[in-house]
């Protein structure tokens, strides 16, 4: 079958789908905003879900979906394209549409990064034809500076995350009021769920626990040899998953790749050490996993400090690894960093601090420090309430912040530090919160 035919199945296929069934995602982009739309995000988050909801938004205010051209590139028909075959989706179109304008046309590139130079097709047609194009993709060739790069700072660009803890009750038809006892007892119960269970949308919705796992499985394995071994031509996969192992079981922990690398030469095995390093930045490049800085008022200072890393799901870890001593206190750290990384502005960035004692999160604006926040499992054992508030007292002193916060699973309270109230939040309620929107707020 000629490529042009297949184009036009595609695009018939995915018309007479809509309106998509999708269920809604708190992330909305812009329906009709002339602009070129960049997705980014872990595979399987939702990308996807996320240009379907604009195309049901546009269909349901009156655009005939015949104005709707959707190509998704993971089609294993379209395996082995090139750049000079982009063309014939335009051709394709045109000969199903002949009376069609494309510029009144919404253009959805679904994984379009599977496709080598595709950024020169899609800015050729922006410019030209149609002035409202989606893309989404998954590895490193949509990384945002690649995207700056290669489009030239014409797209608009999103990251989409695995569900919230908001979308996480969504999906499973449930509603929260914060004021309503047996509403927050539910909220605990689904939260502690959230925190193991994991947030990739097809996996909640799944029932069986063990098709979950085999799923979650699935996805590690064809991030690390799709987007990583093939992606990157790496020679030795098994020394690959054993150090990204290792990387998710040192989740929240100051790590030092040194220090892996030290254990695998001790095993017998042949390793670069440069490699591990670049298979560190590999990993974050197709966001799975996001590399956290030690705060410091100068820049060399921070990015030469042991770095943390954070894992992109619970659920994920929890299928790939087996279950550790202090689990439960990394796991809902690492949702706590999901969800200030999922909230901060384009203009924030985060980073922990660390000066004899430690704050797990700095939220900074450039030279502002808008938050300070520990993560806690409990604080019920006083020699653990002194030290969390040891840390936040360091880090108050330090950056000047008077804006803290401390997560726990189920505690509730606000005590004082050096005459500064520090709020004490359970994680639900934390998570609930629509977009953190204090954090960014200049105190």
């Amino acid at each position: 079958m000629k490529r042009k035919q297949i184009f036009q199945q595609i695009i018939t296929t995915m018309q007479k789908e809509l309106p998509f069934p999708v269920l809604e995602r708190e992330m909305e982009l812009p329906a009709d905003a002339g602009q070129i739309v960049a997705v980014t995000g872990v595979r399987r988050c939702g990308k996807s879900s996320l240009m379907k909801i604009v195309a049901n938004k546009l269909i349901a205010e009156g655009v005939d979906r015949s104005r709707v051209l959707w190509i998704n590139f993971d089609d294993e028909r379209l395996d082995g394209m090139t750049s000079a075959d982009l063309d014939e989706i335009l051709q394709a179109y045109r000969d199903m549409f002949p009376d069609s304008d494309l510029k009144q046309v919404y253009m959805f590139f679904d994984e379009i990064q599977m496709v080598e130079h595709w950024e020169l097709f899609v800015l050729r047609v922006y410019k030209t034809y149609c002035r409202n194009i989606y893309l989404s993709g998954s590895n490193a060739r949509m990384l945002s500076s690649q995207i700056a790069t290669a489009l030239r700072g014409w797209p608009v660009e999103y990251e989409e995350f695995p569900l919230s803890f908001g979308e996480y009750l969504s999906f499973k038809s449930v509603e929260i009021s914060p004021y309503d006892e047996e509403d927050c007892s539910v909220a605990l119960r689904l939260s502690r769920e959230y925190l193991h269970a994991g947030a990739f949308p097809e996996v909640v919705l799944m029932q069986e626990e063990s098709l979950k796992i085999r799923k979650l499985q699935g996805y590690f394995n064809t991030m690390l040899f799709r987007d990583m071994v093939e992606h990157y031509g790496l020679s030795s996969p098994e020394i690959v998953r054993y150090f990204l192992r290792r990387l998710m079981m040192n989740i929240t922990k100051p790590t030092s790749i040194n220090a892996i690398y030290n254990d695998i030469k001790s095993q017998g095995r042949k390793v670069d050490k440069n490699r591990l390093y670049e298979v560190a930045d590999m990993a974050c490049n197709i966001f799975l996993f996001y590399r956290v800085n030690r705060w410091s008022p100068s820049l060399i200072k921070e990015t030469n400090r042991l770095p943390k890393y954070y894992f992109i799901d619970n659920g994920m870890r929890n299928a790939l690894l087996m279950p550790q001593s202090g689990d439960d206190g990394k796991l809902l750290e690492n949702a706590v960093y999901l969800s200030l990384r999922r909230n901060i502005e384009p203009f924030q960035k985060i980073t922990y601090f660390d000066e004899g004692v430690e704050c797990d999160f700095v939220v900074q604006s450039e030279e502002h420090i808008d938050a300070l926040i520990q993560v806690c499992y409990t604080m019920e054992d006083q020699a653990t309430r002194e030290r969390e508030l040891r840390g936040l007292r360091a880090a108050m002193k330090a950056t000047g912040c008077k804006n803290c916060y401390i997560v726990t699973f189920d505690e509730e309270d606000e005590t004082d530090l050096d005459g500064v109230a520090v709020k004490i939040v359970p994680a639900w309620k934390w998570m609930l919160r629509s977009d953190n929107s204090r954090l960014s707020e200049r105190k």
